[in-house]
This record gives structure tokens, sequence and C-alpha cells, in this order.
């Protein structure tokens, strides 16, 4: 988590990449905004229409959430492809 707190984490996956960043809201608390994406591009080189995010609280529970909305968004990608 402290990781988070400085800088994104990036990644990818099976064709899907991902970036998980500290963010704060509008109402000043802190959360984890998680984005998915497409391969091939950089997350500043893919435009914004392809890319979804969801928000989750910021700590090692909100990890957790994060991993299993990113599962959800690849294997509903997946089933898309078939």
């Amino acid at each position: 988590m402290e990781y988070l707190k400085k800088t994104e984490f990036t990644g990818c996956h099976q064709g899907m990449r991902y970036r998980l960043e500290g963010v704060t809201d509008s109402a000043g608390e802190k959360k984890l905004r998680c984005t998915v994406w497409p391969e091939p591009f950089a997350f500043f080189k893919t435009p914004d229409e392809k890319k979804e995010a969801a928000e989750f609280p910021f700590g090692e529970d909100g990890v957790a959430e994060a991993i299993c909305w990113m599962n959800e968004m690849l294997s509903g990608k997946k089933e898309n492809r078939e």
C-alpha cells in the first residue's frame, strides 16, 4: 500500500492492461482507482473510450476487490471473443 500512496502500479495479463492508483475523491477521501484497457498500447496512448475504471476503498480490502473486478472484466472480455 505504501507503493500506491506514491505512484501507480501497472501491468498486463492475457491481453488486458491494468493500472492501480491512489486518488482523492471530491469529499477528500483516499480511494483506489483501477483502470483496465486492451493491449497493445500504454495508458496514455489508449483512447479514453477504450478504458474502463472503478474505484474501491484504499487499503488491502480495496486491492482484493479490485482484483476480483479485474478478473470479472477479463472473463467478460474472453466470453465476448468466443
